[in-house]
């Protein structure tokens, strides 16, 4: 069902418009009629291409997003720490942990050197 546009000066937001909105409001313009149902309607038929009709769309969007580089799937591995049932083990980390009593305020070459080889590899 068609709707009647009621034409509002102050709203309209540039010349052209209010000047339109005016020459409604005199007469001597007839109002334009909007169908929204009508207009619904056509806009559905614009909302789908011809081409997603047949089902090439489809194919076609598959192929333009599929990746240049196949990606390999994860898969989920599982490490697990094997105890070791040897008490000398845990003894020596926590003496090397454990060994300073105070905070160290100075560096002397002394415990630096001593650093330098503690982050040495071990062989």
């Amino acid at each position: 069902m068609p709707e009647e546009i009621k034409p509002n000066v102050s709203e309209a937001p540039t010349e052209d418009a209010k000047l339109a909105a005016e020459n409604i409001i005199s007469g001597e313009e007839k109002a334009p009629s909007v169908d929204m149902e009508a207009d619904y309607q056509a806009a559905q038929q614009f909302s789908v291409s011809e081409v997603n009709r047949t089902g090439k769309g489809a194919k076609a969007a598959e192929e333009a997003t599929a990746p240049q580089y196949q990606i390999p799937k994860a898969t989920e591995m599982k490490t697990e720490a094997q105890p070791t049932g040897d008490r000398d083990d845990y003894k020596e980390m926590a003496n090397e942990l454990g060994t300073s009593q105070e905070a160290v305020t100075n560096v002397s070459d002394e415990l630096f050197k001593q650093a330098l080889e503690k982050g040495q590899h071990q062989k």
